[in-house]
């Protein structure tokens, strides 16, 4: 019998809605050619003020601004996990971070997530490993998504692997490939229009629920050009131009345009899943996305009976991306390719990420 890998693991995200550093302590095992995985700690971070706003601003920043908010955001990273991991006492192997997206464009070769690894590694006197997303880019790829891989060895149970957070994606496997998609954007636009009244987020999506359908918004927004393209693709912040567009047409209440939002996000999704003939398809829902009772209740209308939407624990919805993150280094500590050219689009799949430390 061959010998049990065990690999603990820091997954850090920093997700396109700016809330916050998830922090994610997990140990993975590898037995008979299966891995198996424990989320034991986690926490989520808030940003500090001043920290909050220069990231949800850096696409707007001088290079000079930006390559010093690289810096300070490492450090800072750094800082919480040494913090978190002296306060646990704990074993750590190596910190695997997403980093802060700041610009994806792929047809340009161009992906770009901040929180320099140095200063991370530095701080937290830890190995690291960040920049999963740039190799992919240059093998002429999407550079996302990343997480499929992860559901492939960690979430194999589930038909549908759906995350909902600042975009909405979905991860899934069809005739032994695994094929992954952004959908639409999620909690980007629907924090925003929340933002305007005030509220940091539609919390339960009840604001959403007292709002009333614009039937020609949705229909301009089901007909947007995303949605005609075939095969890979990825959403980014600098995307959301001709969704803003048709919301910003007219003047609207928010409650109704985040109630427009919900069932053109619910439709989007429908039409990206396919029944299974045989059974119940199984659904897994992870993201901030996944308290949002409202979008759920309308979701589980739309998909109708075909579909079985399974609610994980509390912990998982929260951490599963920074979860797999920590998987996708400890994968680039092995040498394995944690990036799938089925999802992507590249020329091959391949080992991304950047190791400091080790």
């Amino acid at each position: 019998m061959a010998p049990v890998e065990s690999y603990h693991m820091i997954g850090l995200m920093s997700g396109t809605s700016g809330d916050g550093l998830d922090l994610a302590y997990c140990e993975f095992r590898l037995e008979e050619e299966k891995w198996t995985y424990e989320l034991i700690s986690y926490d989520t971070i808030p940003f500090p003020e001043a920290l909050e706003k220069n990231l949800k601003g850096a696409h707007l920043l001088n290079g000079l601004e930006l390559s010093l908010l690289d810096v300070l955001f490492g450090k800072w990273m750094g800082e919480k996990v040494k913090f978190f991991v002296s306060g646990k006492k704990i074993k750590v192997d190596a910190i695997a971070s997403h980093g802060h997206t700041v610009f994806h464009q792929p047809d340009k070769g161009l992906t770009l997530q901040i929180g320099n690894g140095w200063a991370l590694h530095k701080a937290a006197g830890l190995p690291v490993i960040n920049d999963f997303r740039t190799l992919d880019v240059q093998l002429g790829g999407q550079g996302a998504p990343l997480v499929p891989i992860g559901d492939r060895l960690l979430f194999s149970a589930y038909d549908y692997c759906i995350n909902l957070g600042g975009i909405a994606n979905v991860s899934m496997e069809f005739a032994g490939l695994r094929l992954a998609f952004d959908i639409c954007p999620f909690n980007l636009l629907l924090n925003h229009y929340a933002n305007r009244k005030g509220m940091p987020f539609d919390k339960d999506g009840e604001l959403a629920r007292q709002g009333k359908l614009l039937p020609e918004v949705l229909k301009k927004l089901n007909n947007l050009n995303y949605y005609y393209i075939q095969g890979s693709k990825s959403l980014g912040r600098e995307d959301l131009d001709p969704f803003f567009e048709i919301l910003e047409e007219e003047k609207h209440e928010i409650a109704d345009i985040l109630h427009t939002l919900v069932q053109h996000y619910a439709i989007q999704l429908q039409l990206s899943l396919k029944p299974i003939p045989e059974r119940k398809a199984k659904v897994l829902i992870t993201g901030g996305g996944a308290f949002n009772t409202f979008f759920v209740e309308t979701l589980n209308q739309v998909l109708g009976e075909s579909f079985s939407i399974l609610s994980p624990s509390i912990e998982l919805i929260n951490y599963k991306e920074a979860l797999i993150f920590a998987f996708l280094g400890v994968l680039r500590l092995r040498g394995e390719n944690n990036c799938l050219y089925t999802v992507t689009g590249a020329s091959r799949d391949n080992c991304g990420g950047t190791v400091y430390g080790l």
